[in-house]
């Protein structure tokens, strides 16, 4: 019985281990992100606002991704219509999400989980309220290829 004890912990305590480094490297860590593009500017003592429409509208994952969850303020991105991870340019459309305030050092490890100029672009876009606020869209595969093909 002892051994089967043993054997269980050992084995929780693998999972436990994986499944931390698996989020270590997913949502903070700098390892695998390589900019293909130069990243805008960000002033440590400013701050953004950003319009989250995907898995950052969830608490959990900003805390995981930034340290801190902050307050989600919901939000509509008029103009645009959202597919799966993506939003996209649609007459009529309305996206759906919120808008955190984070410091220069959050959007910098937003722009790491996002994988600004790799998988997302960051752009700047009117809210309904008039509001201007930086939003991830996903970059255009064939000009991401482009990109990969100049940069060899």
């Amino acid at each position: 019985m002892k051994k089967l004890i043993k054997v269980s912990l050992l084995l929780l305590s693998g999972i436990f281990i994986i499944l931390t480094g698996y989020l270590w490297l997913t949502f903070v860590s700098p390892f695998g992100y390589k900019p293909t593009v130069a990243l805008p500017e960000i002033d440590d003592n400013a701050s953004y606002s950003v319009f989250v429409y995907g898995t950052l509208k969830k608490p959990w994952v900003r805390a995981l991704v930034m340290g801190r969850a902050g307050k989600g303020v919901p939000a509509t991105l008029p103009g645009y219509q959202q597919e799966a991870r993506d939003i996209k340019p649609a007459p009529g459309a309305v996206t759906k999400g919120q808008v955190i305030t984070v410091s220069g050092t959050e959007l910098r490890a937003l722009d790491r989980y996002e994988r600004l100029g790799v998988r997302y672009e960051r752009v700047e876009l009117p809210l309904e309220s008039g509001e201007t606020v930086w939003v991830y869209q996903l970059m255009d595969p064939l000009v991401q290829e482009l990109t990969d093909e100049l940069a060899d």
